[in-house]
């Protein structure tokens, strides 16, 4: 399948920035998800409350943040 269409400047891939793979999408979407779990499983199961369970979801995702900035600084460091 092809689409006939000019190539302009914003078509044209820019220097220095990687495409983003389909094992970053599913592993975000995967992540997403896992966090939604969480909290509903601290909000509806543990019965926790509602704002204890949206913090704890929220500290937990900044944290999967930062393991994933370290270990992609370590990845780029090795390059």
């Amino acid at each position: 399948m092809s689409v006939d269409h000019e190539v302009t400047a914003e078509d044209e891939p820019v220097p220095g920035i990687a495409a983003v793979t389909t094992a970053t999408v599913v592993g975000y979407g995967l992540a997403a998800a896992v966090l939604v779990a969480w909290f509903l499983y601290g909000w509806l199961v543990q019965q926790q409350g509602f704002v204890a369970s949206v913090g704890e979801s929220a500290g937990a995702g900044f944290a999967l943040l930062l393991a994933v900035s370290v270990v992609g600084t370590v990845r780029r460091s090795r390059r």
